[in-house]
């Protein structure tokens, strides 16, 4: 089976390698302007077909192509990549202590086939301190990442991860078990442990992935 990753992300390739099937990447570009009024999760699954579009047109692949979207939602507010250290500082002040919302929809086209799935994560993150955000900015770290950060940045640690109660993955950027779920739906068995993988890889115990993969999540 040939796989081909919409995607730029190196994250979304590190996560996928977790499946153990292999891959080609075709970065493509979508406009990610958002029509007034667009709620996060359709916002989400437009630009993954968008995307999965684009990668059909430029690409020309066959087999399966998948695209994915993450959108950071705190209430009705989406959290773009911040451009410039006062957008990162705002949305990171925003999103302290608090509890957002991470949302990734999932495409996988194929044989005139379409599966859609979307993944959605509560993420409580702690009380960093400013010097802490202030240090984590410098970096550079926030601007390639919507809402401003990554959950996987170990040294600033912006999510309490103690809290959290959901995928992991999602908050990354690509719900690996809703992947597997659907791409079983395609007739499509993953070669690893996807579970087991995931939490090898993330260092997360993870309490939600039964539920996922037997479709109650």
């Amino acid at each position: 089976m040939q796989i081909t990753l919409a995607s730029g992300s190196p994250r979304r390739a590190e996560l996928l390698r977790l499946t153990g099937w292999t891959f080609d990447t075709c970065e493509t570009r979508v406009e990610e302007t958002r029509p007034e009024g667009e709620e996060p999760l359709a916002r989400a699954v437009r630009l993954a077909r968008e995307k999965a579009s684009a990668s059909a047109r430029v690409c020309r692949e066959n087999g399966v192509t998948l695209a994915a979207d993450t959108v950071v939602a705190a209430g009705k507010r989406i959290l773009d990549k911040p451009q410039d250290d006062g957008q990162a500082a705002e949305m990171l002040q925003m999103l302290r202590g608090g509890v957002h919302q991470v949302i990734t929809a999932i495409v996988l086209t194929g044989a005139d086939r379409q599966q859609v799935e979307a993944c959605r994560t509560d993420v409580p993150m702690r009380e960093y301190s400013p010097q802490e955000q202030a240090d984590y900015i410098a970096g550079g770290s926030p601007f390639d990442k919507a809402g401003g950060y990554g959950i996987q940045d170990a040294d600033f640690n912006p999510v309490d991860v103690d809290a959290l109660n959901g995928c992991y993955a999602n908050v990354m950027g690509l719900p690996l078990c809703h992947l597997v779920r659907a791409m079983r739906s395609m007739g499509y068995e993953p070669p690893a442990d996807v579970p087991a993988a995931c939490q090898q890889y993330t260092g997360y115990d993870c309490g939600v992935y039964e539920a996922i993969l037997e479709g109650d999540l």
